[in-house]
């Protein structure tokens, strides 16, 4: 059985439409650390169309330069909800992490955002993963994020670590500056970026979604201690999320949408949006109703059995993610 727009999209406008109580009180803050990107755009459209103050929360976005910085802040309580990749959580809460923290973590994910979007992108003379051997490749983090995506590709491909060095250049957009700069020959791009550099001369060797087949990527994570002092404010941002999900997904709200997607992002052309907007707006894109993808899951738990330090052997979904606030929500 396909999808069943219609039925989502009048569930989206009931989430949409929000609560009169709520709308009568004060919205209450939430602070939300994310990467900058147009992966960001359910919760701009969100902002844009009021949906998060309809719930009853007023959303603050704060751009994080890495993943260290989000995951450290975040831990430590200095934000309240990260827009980071699974593989972030689990690094951390296994001791596995980039960084140390200052106290214990307690993170959990509440909810689904994308596959990932990810693509290994090379510069124009780099046409082949043989063309990488002797190059130079970028993560954000070694031990967190995407980074073991990345390599599990190169293996894939007949490239041990001897054939290639790798550096830290941070978050998805200093890695795409420093990859169209030539200063390295090889990074993850999340869409659109991969857009961005196609449309630049730069090479897609591969999409990582196109192997797997199922990868949880960016995902909706915070505190355990803070979500069960705060449900109200935790609901009504999930709320609000799925409200401008659902209104991005409404055809009727294409023109609004890529309109509020360039306002964001001012050097994106018309052209790069529309294809933002096809490549991002449907089911290989957002999760259409903001789902944790488990199979998803079970293969970032796959991938960081194998690279992740300390080894340990990891297989359970359930262990960091913890859906009755996703479910309290669409009640």
């Amino acid at each position: 059985m396909g999808f069943n727009w219609k039925r989502y999209l009048a569930a989206a406008a009931l989430v949409a439409g929000g609560s009169p109580a709520l709308e009568a009180q004060t919205p209450q803050p939430v602070s939300v650390i994310v990467f900058p990107g147009g992966f960001n755009w359910p919760i701009w459209a969100a902002q844009e169309k009021g949906f998060f103050v309809r719930n009853g929360v007023e959303v603050k976005l704060t751009p994080t330069p890495n993943s260290v910085f989000q995951l450290t802040n975040l831990i430590e309580g200095k934000f309240d909800i990260g827009v980071t990749a699974i593989d972030n959580v689990v690094a951390y809460m296994e001791g596995q992490g980039e960084a140390q923290v200052s106290v214990q973590p307690d993170l959990f994910v509440f909810m689904g955002g994308d596959n990932g979007l990810l693509s290994l992108a090379t510069v124009p003379e780099v046409k082949s993963y043989a063309d990488l051997k002797g190059k130079t490749v970028s993560v954000d983090a070694m031990t967190t994020g995407y980074a073991f995506v990345l390599f599990d590709l190169l293996k894939r491909n007949g490239l041990s670590p001897d054939d290639y060095k790798v550096e830290r250049a941070g978050g998805v957009l200093s890695r795409w500056e420093a990859l169209r700069e030539k200063k390295h020959a090889g990074t993850m791009l999340l869409t659109p970026f991969d857009i961005v550099a196609q449309a630049n001369g730069f090479n897609i060797l591969q999409r990582a979604i196109d192997l797997y087949g199922n990868y949880q990527g960016l995902s909706g994570a915070a505190r355990r201690a803070w979500a069960k002092e705060n449900p109200e404010k935790l609901q009504g941002y999930i709320r609000g999320y799925l409200a401008g999900l659902g209104w991005l997904f409404d055809p009727a709200n294409k023109d609004e949408a890529i309109a509020i997607l360039r306002k964001n992002l001012p050097q994106m052309s018309p052209e790069v949006a529309a294809q933002s907007y096809a490549l991002l707006v449907n089911p290989k894109g957002f999760a259409p109703k903001g789902e944790l993808d488990i199979a998803g899951v079970r293969k970032v738990l796959e991938l960081r059995s194998e690279y992740g330090r300390p080894q340990k052997t990891l297989t359970d979904p359930m262990k960091y993610y913890d859906p009755q606030y996703y479910q309290a929500a669409i009640r």
